[in-house]
């Protein structure tokens, strides 16, 4: 069973923090979700650090990285 992690992350369009739910499983995955205040696509960017916990980066979804 895979492991939920919350994570407050802010909106890259409207800077609102948004509460979030990251799955353990998605380690080293890409994928878009729709803000929860602005409904506009956010590009989230799953990794680990060095110590093994979620490091989750997000980007407008035509901001390159």
């Amino acid at each position: 069973m895979a492991l939920l992690n919350e994570q407050t992350i802010s909106c890259p369009y409207c800077g609102e923090s948004i509460d979030v739910l990251i799955d353990s499983e998605d380690v080293d995955q890409q994928y878009i979700e729709d803000c929860q205040v602005c409904c506009r696509p956010i590009t989230f960017i799953i990794t680990t650090d060095f110590s093994g916990d979620l490091s989750v980066a997000v980007h407008a979804e035509n901001e390159t990285f």
